[in-house]
């Protein structure tokens, strides 16, 4: 696997340097710079091109989602692990609608920690069913106006049945118990929406799907 680089956006120090021990524990993660705030981290993205931003949502000045929100923008490239102390509608939520690819706590282990950035290098971060339909009802609270797909490519019958599922918080391996296909089959699926709807992973995904009243919990 090529070389992972992140950068680490947080207002404690002792966290970032407890972050930076934890993820530099894997030999093809490398931590490239250290950012207090949001406008450091963008700062920091600029200068120093990394794969994946480690971020902070309740930091002093630029918060999280402000920052993820323009790095969505502007660093198309770059994707967002939110880690935060707080499991809640009010930070994890707005951190995924902004473009994040996924979030931690930050009590998880290292092992958890360096798995969610594998998966958000692969975007392939997975979404508990609570979450996902938290994320579903807040999207689709947060959008103004009447929903409309006309603006997405369409989809295939397999496809949007893998939307669904998405949308429940099934994993890969979910999704292909429940279809009788192989986990290869639904990479390739998700593969397909994600390039034809011009997004960079499955959380995008379910937010714009969302936003266009495609997906919903009654």
């Amino acid at each position: 696997m090529s070389e992972i680089r992140v950068v680490i956006a947080d207002d404690d120090p002792l966290v970032r340097v407890a972050l930076s021990h934890f993820v530099s524990r894997d030999p093809e993660i490398v931590v490239v710079g250290e950012a207090s705030d949001g406008a450091e981290a963008l700062k920091e993205i600029e200068e120093h091109h990394p794969d994946i931003v480690m971020m902070d949502v309740q930091m002093p000045g630029m918060g999280g989602i402000e920052a993820t929100e323009q790095i969505s923008e502007r660093f198309p490239d770059v994707r967002v692990l939110a880690v935060t102390t707080l499991d809640t509608r009010e930070t994890v939520l707005p951190m995924l609608s902004a473009g994040a690819t996924g979030y931690m706590l930050k009590d998880s282990s290292a092992e958890e920690i360096l798995a969610a950035l594998r998966q958000a290098h692969d975007g392939t971060s997975s979404l508990s069913p609570r979450i996902a339909a938290m994320l579903v009802r807040h999207v689709r609270s947060s959008s103004t106006g009447t929903p409309s797909s006309s603006d997405l490519a369409p989809l295939t019958g397999r496809e949007n049945e893998v939307l669904g599922l998405l949308a429940r918080g099934m994993s890969n391996a979910e999704m292909a118990d429940t279809l009788l296909v192989s986990e290869g089959t639904i990479k390739a699926h998700l593969g397909s929406i994600i390039s034809k709807w011009h997004l960079r992973d499955r959380v995008q995904v379910l937010v714009a799907a969302a936003r266009a009243g495609l997906v919903h919990f009654d």
